[in-house]
């Protein structure tokens, strides 16, 4: 049977009878606000390499002491790592990633001329004392909270910590905060300090991930110059239609986020419970729409049920673990049923004989 070697295999991937574990998109829908301008919306002409200045002046407003020349609106938070990153090479320089990761952190480091090094996550959680020797010698580390694929939200204190690590060390901490708003088990902390570097995006939060909007946020100016220079030799402006539609979302009340976060965390508790069910070890996820269960040879647990019994996850070893699968739960509860009604059957069948 052919081996699924990555993502790309599955992305777009989509019929009657499949049930997809795989995707990080929501299938809920945007606010419906983002679409009321489109009728009378005539401006099509080339943006502001920054981006649009009330997006732009929306988010500052988000975050304390915040100006609207800290920000840089990119075509999704993937565009942002990449910037980021980018602006912040060194030779030789090494930047610190969790592991488990989300599948394109080493691949960014790379292409940005530097080398990946990683700290291991303990259950999805940092291990404070390893982190702090991890560390030493990188020119940046990067912060997942709520993380993919783990599901977890780091702890205030070992953020706090962190914060005050990075600026003592002059470190810079990449803080991908794309999930900010999903979490289930406490409020949400924004890394804030002049080394922190905040990635983020309307593609979760707002389910607006085909509109590719972003954004970094840089406390130094000089980051934010560089970004915006190669900005000015790539991509150029970010779409300015899915920037106005980005802002129309900004001023979305708190309780259409509420209301879609409480419907991530009964689909959480759902797939949850109907994992330990089936007897597979996995841990609580406590923001983003993530579990990550534990199963011998998940490239094997891959191909096994897209060929044979249609559903799509994601093989952990793409995320740097080779001892676990992940399933997104960004899907109807009906489709959830279903998949893990399938997933018994697998095990129940094919999957001891792995």
């Amino acid at each position: 049977m052919q081996k699924i070697e990555s993502p790309a295999a599955f992305i777009g991937k989509d019929d009657n009878n499949l049930i997809s574990f795989g995707s990080g998109q929501p299938d809920l829908p945007p606010p419906e606000a983002v679409y009321k301008i489109l009728p009378t919306y005539r401006n099509f002409k080339y943006g502001l390499i920054k981006g649009q200045e009330n997006l732009r002046q929306a988010l500052a407003a988000q975050y304390q002491n915040a100006k609207a020349d800290n920000f840089v609106i990119t075509n999704g938070a993937s565009e942002a790592l990449d910037l980021t990153l980018r602006a912040l090479y060194q030779p030789g320089a090494k930047v610190l990633l969790p592991k488990p990761y989300y599948y394109s952190y080493p691949f960014n480091v790379r292409l940005a001329g530097m080398e990946p090094v990683f700290y291991e996550l303990v259950d999805g959680k940092i291990d404070f004392e390893q982190f702090k020797k991890e560390i030493l010698g990188c020119q940046a580390v990067l912060i997942n909270s709520p993380g993919n694929p783990t599901g977890t939200v780091q702890d205030l204190a070992v953020l706090k910590k962190i914060e005050k690590l990075g600026q003592k060390l002059n470190i810079y901490i990449i803080s991908d905060e794309v999930y900010k708003d999903l979490i289930y088990e406490r409020e949400n902390y924004l890394m804030e300090g002049k080394k922190v570097l905040t990635l983020n995006s309307f593609s979760k939060t707002y389910a607006m991930c085909g509109f590719r909007v972003g954004y970094v946020y840089a406390r130094e100016k000089e980051l934010i110059d560089k970004i915006v220079e190669m900005k000015t030799h790539t991509s150029m402006n970010t779409n300015i239609l899915g920037q106005e539609m980005a802002y129309e979302a900004t001023k979305v009340p708190r309780s259409y986020i509420d209301s879609q976060t409480k419907i991530w965390k009964e689909r959480r508790d759902l797939i949850y419970n109907g994992l330990w069910e089936l007897g597979l070890e996995v841990w609580k996820p406590e923001g983003a729409f993530y579990v990550f269960p534990k199963m011998k040879n998940p490239g094997k647990v891959v191909s096994d049920l897209y060929f044979k019994y249609h559903v799509i996850t994601y093989d952990g070893t793409w995320f740097g673990d080779e001892q676990r699968v992940r399933f997104s739960y960004a899907l109807d509860a009906e489709k959830i049923k279903e998949g893990l009604r399938r997933l018994g059957e697998y095990l129940k069948k094919e999957y001891r004989e792995n």
